[in-house]
């Protein structure tokens, strides 16, 4: 089977599936040490060496396959688990061992400082009640993807960021048009001068 593994993988049909089978994805979750310590879709990105759009399609797939839970977690964060399902231990049981590694299981505390969470949660964006947290989850995505992608054309945000947090946007531009000018306004955030242009990050 090893040698399987490495060659691109067929399904029962003999047809070439994706470099990253489902299968796999349930295995990081599988050899984790803390079998309750819920993953991020970073976590499953280093694992298996993938994107991050790839990681996350993989675990919303498994979630609509009912092989995963989910939750968001803060307002930029969401977490995957294994739900359980038996009768001796509540599904609520793995739930609450959440908050406490959620800072470890997303991207370091230390990554993202009171400034930078204070300006997103004081950021003037449209919509109010939990569109508007939407909309701010959206700004936050928007943020690190900034952070983990130094130089980004729009092009790039609306492909992988869009996708993932529409936050109530019909289109991708409308998304933009009310995202872009917020985050301009966040620490770190070295704008393009003409539209179009790379959007720089310079650290938080």
């Amino acid at each position: 089977m090893g040698e399987e593994s490495r060659a691109r993988p067929r399904n029962e049909h003999g047809q070439y599936v994706d470099r990253i089978p489902l299968d796999r994805v349930l295995g990081v979750f599988e050899e984790r040490e803390d079998f309750a310590r819920p993953l991020t879709a970073t976590d499953v990105m280093e694992a298996l060496d993938c994107s991050r759009r790839t990681a996350h399609n993989k675990l919303n797939e498994l979630e609509e396959r009912g092989d995963l839970a989910t939750r968001k977690v803060g307002a930029r964060s969401r977490v995957w688990w294994v739900p359980m399902t038996g009768p001796e231990e509540s599904p609520n049981t793995r739930v609450e061992a959440d908050p406490t590694d959620t800072a470890d299981a997303a991207r370091p505390t230390s990554d993202r400082p009171p400034a930078v969470s204070n300006a997103i949660a004081d950021a003037d964006l449209p919509g109010s009640g939990p569109m508007l947290d939407a909309r701010r989850e959206a700004l936050a995505a928007a943020y690190e993807y900034l952070a983990d992608h130094p130089e980004a054309k729009k092009a790039d945000f609306l492909r992988d960021v869009y996708h993932d947090y529409p936050a109530g946007f019909e289109s991708a531009e409308g998304w933009w048009n009310a995202i872009q000018p917020a985050l301009k306004q966040l620490p770190g955030v070295d704008p393009p001068e003409e539209r179009g242009h790379i959007w720089h990050f310079l650290g938080g």
